[in-house]
């Protein structure tokens, strides 16, 4: 039997500060391992995000700006976007995009911005800082380390059912202060990595493909595709 998945890239023309767009170039590497078909959508300004077309999402980065354009946009979306993330949607979600799914976010000039709190944390910015540098956190749940590059002016607080994504063992994280690094919620894995994260974290983009087949196929056993071993750099 083939399978097929249909992917939302949320703003894939506006969200893709320091190349994130190469996630989902790891997302279709990993499900041609896997022998499942990716079919790519941008779903940008003004788009209608049908949550009961879509089998996976990806929400990209992007500067003040591009996340200020985006957050007055995405507001139409949100109900759908919240329907989806309830309803198991596997999404990821790096640096903008993690912090326009929670309730706002504060730019660099203070003022505070909007999400869809379709998750349940804050971003606040710092003044005259920014945590740039190579990070390391290991998640405990899933026995796996996870290797990044973090540049980004905001500190995000997790909230209610959110885990992180990792502790940090080496770089700054989330906020700097709690040792937390992105979040997990449902199927939704969030973070502050670029570089892009799934070319050096081939489990998570295998996490978020099992969860998306297994949602769209429950009649199939994917057991074998989750003990697949996956490279660790793409």
């Amino acid at each position: 039997m083939s399978y097929e998945l249909n992917v939302a890239h949320l703003y894939g023309d506006l969200m893709n500060t320091y190349g994130d767009v190469g996630n989902i170039l790891a997302l279709e590497y990993y499900a041609k391992q896997m022998d499942v078909k990716l079919n790519v959508d941008i779903v940008s300004l003004k788009d209608e995000f049908d949550a009961d077309r879509y089998d996976l999402a990806f929400f990209g980065g992007g500067q003040d700006y591009e996340q200020v354009i985006v957050s007055k946009d995405i507001q139409g979306k949100k109900d759908a976007l919240t329907q989806f993330i309830e309803s198991d949607g596997p999404m990821l979600a790096i640096c903008g995009g993690f912090q326009l799914l929670g309730h706002y976010y504060v730019g660099a000039d203070g003022e505070k911005i909007p999400g869809i709190g379709a998750l349940d944390h804050y971003t606040l910015a710092q003044d005259h800082n920014r945590f740039i540098g190579d990070i390391v956190i290991d998640n405990e749940d899933f026995g796996e380390e996870y290797h990044g590059f973090e540049n980004h002016q905001g500190r995000t607080f997790l909230g209610e059912g959110e885990k992180p994504l990792g502790k940090v063992v080496t770089g700054k994280g989330n906020n700097g202060e709690d040792q937390t690094e992105g979040a997990i919620y449902k199927n939704v894995f969030c973070s502050y990595f670029h570089g892009p994260i799934l070319t050096r974290n081939g489990n998570i983009a295998k996490r978020l493909l099992v969860a998306a087949l297994e949602r769209k196929y429950p009649d199939q056993d994917f057991s074998t595709l989750e003990k697949m071993p996956i490279p660790a750099t793409f």
